[in-house]
């Protein structure tokens, strides 16, 4: 494997590379999207298991999507059930990479329990009840700082360990705690277009929720073909393969 580092503009030449791509093919792109919707809030509509099942069958679903990006780069017709692949080719690798990340979103969360203590605990469930935000005291919000800089300190390794780690599954044939140290190292070594990618994309999705929500039909699409366009700009083995030219 090899690993570029490349310059901070990258991150938003990704976002940009994306959208050619998905151009390509808009209605295959855009369906897959809309059928994966379907199914997350389906998941989520299951009691007490439908998030964890969640969480462990997402890089499935993202090594579905990789695949049936590299057929829209080459030209191949786009079936409705590419997003399935991850089921029948390196489920194991992929579910893997999953289970770390649904044990890892499990240690923050009791990490920032811990260190938010009996405040935040108090806060999260005044939240979920619906509660007036004004009502927490100055000290709970102290609380709740702490919680939430901890957290994001231990979430950010994570989501580095997983950004890149389907696509080196199902493209580069990887074992899920090989694609995940990849993955890491990637991004280590690419912080500043990294962070350059997550702001425009956060502001993308600020844009795409003002009509109501009604954006997020193209920045749904936009996003999981630029988890492609990063991937194959980062790791030069992938990059450097014929069909897969970054013009």
């Amino acid at each position: 494997m090899n690993v570029r580092r490349v310059a901070g503009t990258n991150g938003w030449l990704w976002i940009v590379q994306a959208f050619r791509l998905v151009r390509k093919k808009p209605l295959g792109w855009l369906a897959i999207h809309l059928l994966l919707l379907v199914m997350i809030v389906g998941m989520l509509q299951i009691p007490v298991i439908g998030a964890y099942a969640l969480c462990l069958l997402t890089p499935v679903f993202l090594g579905g999507l990789m695949t049936a990006a590299t057929d829209i780069e080459a030209g191949r017709n786009l079936p409705l059930n590419a997003i399935f692949r991850g089921f029948h080719y390196r489920l194991a690798s992929l579910v893997t990479i999953g289970g770390v990340y649904l044990v890892g979103q499990v240690l923050i969360s009791g990490t920032m329990l811990a260190v938010g203590g009996p405040e935040f605990r108090q806060t999260v469930q005044t939240f979920v009840a619906g509660g007036d935000p004004a009502s927490i005291s100055p000290e709970a919000a102290s609380h709740i700082m702490s919680a939430m800089l901890v957290g994001m300190a231990l979430m950010v390794p994570l989501m580095m360990a997983m950004c890149f780690a389907p696509a080196l599954v199902m493209l580069d044939e990887l074992s899920g705690w090989r694609a995940m140290q990849w993955s890491l190292r990637a991004s280590l070594a690419n912080l500043l277009p990294l962070t350059l990618y997550s702001m425009a994309s956060s502001a993308l999705l600020m844009i795409a929720l003002i009509p109501r929500g009604a954006g997020l039909v193209l920045w749904l699409p936009l996003m999981g073909m630029s988890l492609f366009t990063s991937y194959r700009d980062v790791f030069a083995n992938q990059a450097d393969r014929p069909g897969n030219s970054t013009k």
